[in-house]
């Protein structure tokens, strides 16, 4: 999900009840929710290296624990940086660090991390490296503002509420906010339950219709944002994907009547060429309807350029094509460039 998304979850999670135990869990735990997307850095490798390279090791089981580590090295750099410079005007009473429980903490709010990305239609690869299989719930789109408006009121809230105490002289016992905290997650939740089951509603109806007479191998239904209700299908027929609309609460397939089929193109020796460039074998490994398609340049010299798509992102009705990559190939097969987009620009 969103960068903001995760941030919030973790602040939230410390919020409920891990603030409690040890200073500095609410600055760890945000820090270490959001940390595994520190493979963004790979960007300045090139786009090639962004797309293949982003939810790898930092989004595992086994590498989380590494990057809580680092978060956790972060808020002792800050702390103990924020001591010597506070030093400089008198000693201070100090809450106890208890490092060793911040680190774990910092590991909960890292897994947090995959879960969220998990209920999403990008997917993640939580078995890296010794399994590159790709899991996604599909269920929540990569921003959702009720997710959001819950996370912000679980932590805003409180302060407003605890203004209002000191005014009339409330006591306060411990940190604030807990009830709010756990509040927003269980809605979270249940946000996911009616969700699921909507996608499941949603799926059905892709299997029971039947596209131009014939029956679909396989079908999928991927979220917009805020409705449960609407989702985009694709249904893979044995020479094309059909990405339509589905209207879960009815339910019905194609209500707007703007379904759009996307033929099968032919493999080629181009496109084989282009499939086993590093980019092509990790695109049509990560895409769940892979489109691979080529095209001749004869200008400034001859060359080829093999465009991928995944049609799960071709939303009905939308004529952007996201996470659309390419490979340019010499006269001899050989790869010139690749990276996200068409260097001639989307269609």
């Amino acid at each position: 999900m969103d960068p903001l998304t995760h941030l919030l979850t973790g602040a939230t999670l410390a919020r409920a009840g891990f603030n409690r135990k040890t200073a500095l869990a609410t600055a760890t735990m945000t820090i270490a929710a959001d940390i595994p997307d520190i493979d963004i850095l790979a960007k300045f490798k090139g786009s090639a290296a962004t797309l293949i390279e982003h939810r790898g090791i930092t989004h595992t089981f086994i590498g989380i624990p590494v990057v809580a580590a680092l978060a956790v090295g972060i808020v002792w750099l800050v702390d103990a940086l924020w001591h010597r410079l506070r030093r400089k005007h008198g000693p201070r009473t100090l809450q106890a660090r208890r490092w060793g429980l911040l680190y774990l903490f910092a590991c909960v709010a890292g897994y947090s991390h995959i879960l969220l990305d998990f209920v999403g239609n990008y997917g993640v690869r939580p078995f890296y490296p010794f399994s590159d299989r790709w899991y996604s719930w599909d269920i929540v789109f990569i921003i959702e503002p009720l997710m959001l408006a819950a996370l912000l009121a679980a932590l805003v809230l409180p302060s407003i509420f605890g203004a209002v105490d000191q005014e009339i002289g409330a006591r306060q016992h411990g940190p604030r906010g807990r009830g709010a905290a756990i509040a927003a997650l269980l809605f979270i939740v249940a946000l996911w339950g009616v969700r699921d089951f909507q996608h499941q509603r949603a799926l059905a109806a892709l299997e029971a219709f039947e596209f131009q007479g014939v029956p679909s191998l396989r079908v999928a239904a991927y979220p917009y944002m805020v409705n449960p209700f609407r989702w985009a299908g694709v249904a893979e027929t044995r020479t094309a994907y059909i990405s339509t609309e589905v209207d879960s609460l009815r339910p019905e397939v194609d209500p707007g009547n703007n379904a759009r089929t996307y033929y099968k193109p032919e493999n080629t020796i181009i496109t084989q060429a282009a499939r086993n460039s590093a980019l092509g074998r990790f695109y049509v490994q990560w895409a769940r309807f892979p489109l691979v398609e080529a095209e001749h340049l004869a200008e400034p010299v001859a060359a080829d350029l093999v465009r991928f798509a995944d049609v799960r992102f071709l939303y009905p009705g939308e004529r952007r094509r996201p996470l659309q990559a390419y490979v340019l190939l010499d006269s001899n097969l050989h790869v010139v460039s690749q990276g996200l987009e068409s260097i001639r620009g989307r269609r």
